[in-house]
């Protein structure tokens, strides 16, 4: 148990310390795969790693000014830059953007409409009526630039305050984002010449799938996931390092495996970004073999110092539910949780596989008022080690009873 406890913090040290950070399309994030695939090949593992085309960003230096006054804002992430000086309007509803003349000029989004993250205009997966009305709306009024007063929104967005309204790649209005109370401050200035300066840059880079496998190809296959990047600016310790712990550890402790079953561990690349790459790209390759899995194991926000361990388990077949409770009874600091959809099982369990999503119970239950995920606050002091162990313990009982 200490050599476990040890080398799991040697990992987190490695993926929130070391790596300077793990965003998609990062140097940093090609670190995190590189070290991941030298990690379980160290241990027998076969492993395969899959390129992907995909956007890096920096957001350079962002200023706005209305009427002489200044205004803190951040650039979106993912968006394009621009030098703008035009006239603020603003819009709260759906119905009074519609009929706002927003055509080049600096549109102001606030209340109503700035409550929640607006998902990616592709994104496949969960994209509401709502969401992409709005987004249909901003292209079809075209104004010069956006800027988005939110507050939180923790179930989509995470932690983090203010929250970026619109993190799209695939969206071409610039658009930046600041605090309720700086948009409380610039509202009353509508009518008003802005002067809106934003340095974000789009960089093409390049990022991997790495997944690692060991046994047999006779029986249906068992996939362990964790997504292996971080929102930019955050350690990402249980979002995600604790789970491609989870992956390492199960490496080492499964190293002597031979079973009759296929067993992949596979680091995911892009849960936290606006295209989720490695997810599609994983999808495209196993579309047709979906039905050969007989369990998804996805890891995610596992390991908070607080509270035990959570599995929450989606469609499991009797004896493999059956097998998952009598596990649970070995390790009494898991217990069994809610069903959650934030988290790459939710991909399995709509291709129709059985899914056992791991996560840390405090966060499930907190998901919409936590102020963790997202932010510098995810960082190794929240992570117990020990709960992480507990974990690839209990996967490496469950893999082995399969």
């Amino acid at each position: 148990m200490e050599h476990f406890e040890e080398r799991c913090s040697r990992i987190l040290e490695q993926f929130c310390s070391v790596i300077p950070e793990r965003c998609v399309g990062s140097p940093g994030n090609r670190m995190a795969t590189s070290f991941f695939e030298d990690e379980t090949r160290r241990f027998g593992w076969l492993t395969e790693s899959h390129e992907m085309d995909v956007m890096g960003w920096t957001a350079g230096e962002t200023r706005l000014s209305v009427a002489g006054e200044a205004f803190a804002v951040s650039a979106s992430p993912y968006s394009l830059g621009c030098s703008v000086k035009a006239t603020l309007i603003c819009a709260s509803s759906l119905e009074e953007l519609r009929a706002a003349d927003a055509f080049g000029k600096v549109l102001l989004l606030h209340g109503g409409l700035a409550r929640e993250q607006i998902m990616p205009r592709n994104f496949v997966f969960y994209n509401p009526d709502h969401h992409r009305a709005l987004i249909g709306t901003l292209e079809e009024k075209q104004p010069a630039a956006i800027v988005c007063a939110t507050g939180r929104n923790s179930s989509l967005a995470g932690g983090v305050y203010p929250f970026p309204l619109i993190e799209d790649g695939d969206f071409d209005i610039p658009s930046v984002y600041m605090t309720e109370e700086e948009g409380a401050r610039l509202l009353p200035l509508t009518g008003g010449m802005a002067r809106l300066e934003s340095r974000s840059v789009r960089i093409p880079e390049k990022a991997f799938n790495v997944i690692a496998s060991k046994g047999s190809t006779r029986g249906k296959r068992v996939v362990v996931t964790a997504h292996i990047d971080a929102k930019k600016g955050t350690p990402g310790a249980i979002d995600n390092a604790t789970g491609v712990a989870v992956l390492l550890l199960l490496s080492e402790l499964l190293a002597d495996y031979q079973g009759e079953r296929l067993i992949e561990l596979a680091a995911l690349n892009g849960e936290d970004y606006y295209a989720i790459p490695g997810q599609m790209q994983y999808i495209g390759m196993n579309r047709d073999s979906f039905g050969d899995m007989l369990l998804n194991i996805n890891i995610d926000g596992a390991g908070y110092r607080d509270g035990k361990s959570s599995f929450s388990f989606f469609g499991l077949p009797e004896p493999v539910m059956d097998l998952a409770s009598s596990v649970l009874e070995l390790f009494p600091g898991i217990g069994e949780g809610p069903q959650w959809p934030q988290g790459d099982h939710s991909i399995f369990v709509q291709m129709g596989c059985p899914a056992l999503a791991v996560s840390s119970m405090w966060l499930i239950t907190n998901m919409d008022t936590q102020d963790v995920t997202h932010t510098d606050r995810d960082n190794p002091g929240i992570v117990d080690c020990g709960k992480v162990v507990e974990i690839a313990l209990a996967l490496e009982t469950l893999i082995r009873g399969l």
